[in-house]
């Protein structure tokens, strides 16, 4: 039986009287873990699976240290993390998109003229724009009020690639956690924020939750939305967007499972295979995007064969 904490607390539990699974780290790959968690239980009704969502700086920091069995992480393994032992697994691929709040004044003109990365820079880098019109290059003179995140996470990481720039580069106002930026810009009229796909739509009806919308980014930068840019009106046809790599990427990245060193906690080996295989089937229902059979046979050749 699967106990739910919710996502303040962060954490399911499958009852077990001795195999565990603790997992910790990015908000992005929260949902589809705890859907893993999920599926991969009713196979393995001995096993207790743990999963907190706090960053994917956290998820690296603590597999590292042996506090947990795997690290959510939303971005690609540094080299001094590699050299310390993590051994990344690449489960899924989503994107950070730009959100701001559905009742913004210029609404209208970024639907019609989006966003570009150089807008994008001056906005979270070099802090030149401090209004709509600098954004859009009309007459508004609406300031524009740009958040980002507090904590050490894959997708602010992720962001700041797509600009040339490290998470620490970026400007703005701190949030902690990809829902704590969503309800920032929920809240501020003239807000504009950076998160994942996955906390921008509704799971349910698959359209963006009230109050938050995604400004599309003018990726052939012709100051204007083309047919072919303008897919963000769904989860699915985002999703689609981003297989076909009609986003750019990054913003678009591959989500890791991480380990300290190779597995070999035969329930942690059980696991990333499933996920590896059995598991990928939820990938699109869940809002996430498969990877390709290679990445996925690069993971399955670094687990160990259980005996």
């Amino acid at each position: 039986m699967l106990v739910f904490s919710g996502m303040a607390a962060g954490i399911i539990s499958c009852d077990s009287r001795k195999k565990e699974i603790s997992i910790s780290g990015a908000f992005a790959l929260y949902p589809l873990a705890v859907k893993w968690a999920e599926e991969f239980q009713k196979l393995h009704p001995d096993v207790r699976i743990d999963i907190s969502a706090g960053g994917a700086g956290k998820g690296m920091t603590d597999v590292l240290a042996n506090v947990v069995d795997l690290g959510m992480v939303s971005r690609e393994v540094y080299p001094p993390e590699a050299e310390k032992g993590a051994v990344s697994f690449a489960v899924a691929k989503d994107a950070v998109v730009p959100t701001v709040n559905e009742k913004n004044p210029d609404l209208q003109d970024l639907l019609r003229i989006g966003l570009t990365r150089d807008a994008a820079i001056k906005l979270w880098v070099t802090e030149e724009y401090t209004t709509w019109g600098q954004v859009l290059g009309t007459g508004s003179t609406n300031n524009v009020h740009v958040y980002t995140r507090s904590d050490a996470c894959g997708a602010a990481e992720t962001w700041a690639l797509w600009l040339d720039k490290k998470q620490e580069d970026l400007t703005g106002t701190g949030v902690f956690g990809d829902p704590g930026v969503a309800t920032a810009v929920q809240k501020d009229v003239l807000g504009i924020g950076l998160n994942n796909i996955g906390y921008v739509y509704d799971e349910t009806t698959r359209k963006p939750n009230p109050g938050i919308l995604v400004i599309p980014v003018d990726v052939n930068v012709n100051g204007q939305i083309d047919p072919e840019e303008a897919f963000y009106e769904t989860k699915d046809v985002v999703i689609q967007a981003i297989a076909e790599d009609r986003y750019p990427s990054p913003p678009a990245r591959d989500l890791y499972m991480v380990t300290n060193g190779i597995p070999a906690k035969p329930e942690v080996v059980e696991f990333l295979r499933y996920i590896l295989t059995e598991g990928q089937q939820y990938n699109i229902p869940a809002g996430y995007i498969s990877l390709p059979a290679v990445k996925l046979q690069k993971g399955l050749q670094l687990l160990p064969a259980l005996q």
